[in-house]
């Protein structure tokens, strides 16, 4: 080969361009990024406009500032809260607010966790149907309910005790929370109850010491949903509670709405006092809530 032809060679291999970067498989180019960044962005102001909205009504000091918001900023005050704190019932309304939920938050995971266990574990006769038969128990509308209901508190002597609410709440959170448990402990190898088994654990012992803890997120939405069921349902409560003490959040906040007249303001003010406790709550179970969420959907 001549020197010439090498040289031809050498500056066809310098000239030609460079390959182009291959793009890695699922990855998004710069106007991809911008975009979901974008909307990202756009949802979480969507999502977050009604509580600061909420916020900013209830800094108002007139029930009529949400005609004229663009006020508001001149006349900022914390007298609706102090009002609410001090003036009204709001700390027997958080009393019993907290009693009618974590209490249907106990009792309603507990049964629902031994129901969802029992169905998973064991092939009893009819666990099929029993299961739908829970199912259907949702389909009937609150309307249905109440005037049964509260024939059945009656004779129970349960009209405006906490024990009596929480036991309506529980018909309505023991159902679903059933079935997401249910799914849950599909999930957990059924060899875990056969090695307690075998080191001598009766079927309460393998449940409470072995199933439990490892079904801690799908527990964690159950009571989550049994919480949030109990704090802010408004029907049953109105109807099973007569004494005004024993009113719970979703209660006491229709004594600011008169029969020509609602304070908005102090509606305002005692909504975000009311999402303090909600919030905790959630702050207390979400390390484990996505994850019980998402468990349940498929066995393996």
């Amino acid at each position: 080969m001549s020197t010439t032809t090498i040289t031809k060679s050498a500056a066809a291999d310098q000239a030609a361009p460079a390959p182009a970067k291959a793009r890695r498989r699922g990855g998004r180019g710069l106007a991809g990024t911008l975009t979901s960044h974008g909307l990202l962005v756009l949802a979480s102001l969507i999502a977050l406009f009604p509580i600061v909205w909420l916020v900013f009504l209830s800094l108002g000091p007139d029930k009529d500032d949400y005609l004229h918001p663009g006020r508001i900023w001149s006349t900022m005050t914390l007298d609706n809260y102090s009002f609410v704190l001090q003036e009204t019932n709001f700390f027997d309304w958080l009393k019993s607010t907290l009693i009618v939920s974590l209490g249907t938050t106990v009792i309603g995971v507990m049964i629902a966790a031994t129901t969802g266990y029992a169905v998973s574990r064991m092939r009893f006769p009819g666990y099929k149907k029993f299961m739908w038969v829970l199912l259907c128990t949702q389909m009937f509308p609150i309307a249905v309910l109440i005037v049964p209901m509260y024939q059945i508190l009656s004779e129970l002597r349960l009209i405006d005790t906490y024990l009596g609410l929480i036991l309506v709440y529980c018909s309505t959170a023991v159902p679903y929370c059933a079935w997401l448990l249910k799914g849950y402990f599909d999930t957990i190898p059924f060899e875990i109850d056969e090695a307690g088994r075998v080191d001598g654990l009766s079927p309460f012992g393998t449940f409470f010491r072995l199933i439990l803890p490892l079904a801690r997120p799908g527990l964690a939405v159950a009571a989550f949903y049994s919480f949030i069921t109990a704090f802010g349902e408004v029907a049953f409560a109105t109807t099973f509670l007569l004494d005004d003490e024993k009113y719970t959040f979703a209660v006491g906040l229709q004594s600011f709405v008169s029969e020509h007249d609602a304070q908005r303001n102090l509606m305002a003010a005692t909504a975000v006092l009311i999402a303090i406790p909600v919030s905790a709550f959630f702050y207390l179970v979400q390390k484990n809530l996505v994850t019980g969420l998402t468990a349940g959907g498929t066995k393996g």
